[in-house]
């Protein structure tokens, strides 16, 4: 099943998404599919790390978007190493390709930015570089090996694409609950989307949820949103604050922070014995393996690879059953 090789630039030899530069040629192999690009979802780690070096300087963003994939030949920020994901309508399916797509069908790509060659035509000039959501025109190549989800009927495509970009988190989560009977979930980054997602996935698994929040605008909605049993304001880079904020440590900690430095507050907040996942990707690995180290902390640390099979549904239907989630994600999109 193709992984995409033929399509490495440089350097020779790696996976589509180790390589700094792939091919972006919209003709595509027998086992590919093509892509008609509507929207871009970039990651928040990424966005972020662009709208502060350009001062929120929406064209310089969109300057720098356009750059990137046009030198990469794909979306993959150098500074933070990630990417995001995307909807379009299916254009053309090789027919030597597993994908359980036809043409026409709408999708949300459920991998990486980071590893799919993609090609911008029309200069992304339906964006003014101030959200996370771009509107974009241009081909999308998908491997055999790639993950791809139809949208669903009942979802604004934005929405969808929203719930799509996040739907690893709340699926983990859910696994790592039942697996180890946790009592308590604390999430750091619990009014996001990942992390309001991540909340009602511990919750419906039989979980006690604690949130860490930034602010009392943040607190505000997850309170009117009653998606956490307990709601705590601290900064998650300040290791102390999150510790004193969960209070007792809990079972699972889930970080869903999109700022650097949150790894050791995370580790502190964690009972021995209990599990860490980082669903950001701003997490510095070494940070945490020394970190835990250093702690004398008895963690199990789980990277948050953003697949789990069937996630795309489980966070849909989360969406749907739990009504305080589909209003926080809304309200977040309409302010994009």
């Amino acid at each position: 099943m193709s992984i995409g090789l033929r399509r490495v630039i440089e350097p020779a030899g790696v996976l589509p998404q180790a390589a700094w530069k792939l091919d972006a040629d919209p003709r595509i192999a027998p086992d590919e599919v093509r892509i008609r690009v509507q929207r871009l979802n970039l990651d928040a780690a990424s966005y972020r790390q662009l709208a502060q070096k350009h001062a929120g300087d929406g064209a310089a963003i969109r300057a720098e978007v356009l750059e990137i994939v046009g030198t990469r030949g794909k979306m993959h920020n150098p500074v933070t190493g990630s990417g995001g994901m995307l909807i379009g309508v299916v254009d053309e399916v090789g027919p030597e390709s597993p994908l359980a797509v036809e043409p026409g069908d709408r999708v949300a790509t459920l991998v990486s930015l980071t590893l799919t060659p993609l090609r911008i035509t029309d200069g992304l000039a339906g964006w003014d570089g101030l959200s996370e959501q771009v509107p974009a025109e241009g081909t999308a190549i998908l491997f055999g090996r790639s993950v791809v989800g139809v949208l669903p009927g009942d979802l604004a495509p934005e929405l969808a694409l929203a719930v799509y970009d996040v739907c690893g988190a709340p699926a983990l989560t859910d696994r790592v609950v039942r697996a180890n009977r946790a009592a308590t979930v604390a999430v750091l980054g619990g009014a996001g989307k990942s992390g309001s997602l991540t909340l009602a996935a511990a919750r419906r698994a039989g979980a006690r949820t604690k949130a860490v929040v930034l602010n009392e605008a943040e607190r505000d909605a997850l309170l009117e949103a009653g998606l956490a049993d307990e709601i705590a304001i601290a900064d998650a880079r300040d290791p102390v604050a999150v510790s004193e904020a969960v209070g007792e440590p809990a079972d699972v900690t889930v970080v869903c922070v999109d700022v650097p430095g949150c790894e050791h507050g995370a580790i502190l907040a964690t009972a021995a014995g209990g599990t860490v996942i980082f669903f950001s990707m701003a997490t510095s690995f070494p940070a945490a393996a020394l970190g835990a180290e250093g702690l004398a902390a008895d963690v199990t640390m789980l990277v948050g690879n953003g697949f789990v099979p069937g996630h795309a549904d489980f966070a849909v239907d989360l969406l749907r059953q739990v009504p305080a989630v589909r209003a926080l994600f809304e309200a977040r999109i309409a302010a994009d």
